[in-house]
């Protein structure tokens, strides 16, 4: 399953918003350096789907705030 994540680096708070069964918006507070936008994002994407964040990995667009993910099969 591949979901479309929309990361917004420098929030001043972090938050997730649904925008459709596979898009998400993300705020984070972690600005966009060295992918700690990213690593901040992830969980709470992972916390939204009831997932162990280790189950997603970005495909697409880690230097981007337009974001690819893919949900990998548990094991």
């Amino acid at each position: 399953m591949l979901i479309k994540l929309r990361v917004h680096p420098g929030a001043k708070a972090a938050s997730l918003i649904k925008k459709s069964d596979d898009a998400f918006e993300v705020s984070v507070r972690a600005p966009a350096k060295g992918g700690q936008a990213n690593r901040e994002a992830l969980p709470l994407l992972a916390k939204a789907l009831g997932l162990n964040v280790r189950r997603l990995r970005i495909v697409k667009g880690a230097a981007s705030p337009h974001k690819i993910v893919k949900l990998f099969e548990s094991r």
